[in-house]
């Protein structure tokens, strides 16, 4: 066995391949950079989030403090409107209130019926004047919400099944002359359906269509005006 002071060849561990170390370099840097920006992205998340949950108590009492003042304008008008349709069929001094309070971050309303010269006493709608009072009402109700819904999207058209059913029959004609009153100046129209003799309502309506039993075919339909 000779020796010839060289080192030996076969002991050399592989040395790695020098393009594939700067392939896998470029890797981890774009890979660094990649994550990088995305802890910058939550980073700015998180300081938003906590600006908000800073915020949000003062704003959202902003804005329960702003919808009451602008919904209690709108109130107001439905206040004078319904207060106007009662003192006109019933022909009552009657005042239509409401009250409003905001429970779970909703306005609720509350209307109730007062006389104009004893404020203390309140009267139920639902059961005032016999019915009387939540026929009305309801009416005046479903006329102003319709008429504020979006033109392009809904049918200024209301269907009103004996909603005269309460109404002792001479208050008929004038709640009748009222509703199609208010309908005209809200560009709405209506179909109403009624029980009542037709002569209680047929100076207020355009047109008058019977129902009448019929042994042969069930139901005839017949147009009286």
């Amino acid at each position: 066995m000779t020796s010839t002071g060289l080192p030996d060849q076969s002991a050399q561990p592989d040395l790695p391949d020098l393009r594939e170390a700067e392939r896998r370099y470029d890797r981890l840097a774009a890979l660094a950079e990649a994550h990088h920006a995305e802890h910058a992205r939550l980073r700015d998340a998180l300081a938003g989030a906590r600006d908000f949950l800073t915020l949000a108590p003062a704003a959202r009492q902003a804005l329960e403090e702003l919808s009451t003042a602008l919904f209690g304008k709108i109130l107001d008008e439905v206040e004078a409107n319904l207060t106007h349709a009662i003192r006109e069929v019933l022909g009552q001094d009657r005042v239509v209130t409401s009250l409003r309070e905001v429970k779970n971050n909703r306005l609720q309303i509350h209307f109730q019926i007062r006389n104009q010269g004893d404020e203390d006493q309140i009267e139920d709608i639902m059961t005032g004047q016999g019915g009387s009072v939540c026929n009305i009402l309801s009416v005046g109700l479903r006329l102003i919400a319709l008429s504020q819904l979006e033109e392009a999207r809904h049918r200024p058209f209301l269907v009103l099944d004996e909603q005269d059913c309460w109404l002792r029959p001479a208050l008929i004609p004038r709640f009748m002359q009222l509703i199609n009153e208010i309908a005209a100046r809200l560009g709405l129209q209506l179909l109403v359906i009624s029980h009542h003799p037709i002569d209680l309502f047929a100076a207020a309506a355009d047109h008058i269509f019977e129902l009448r039993p019929d042994r042969e075919h069930g139901v005839t339909l017949k147009q009286v005006k």
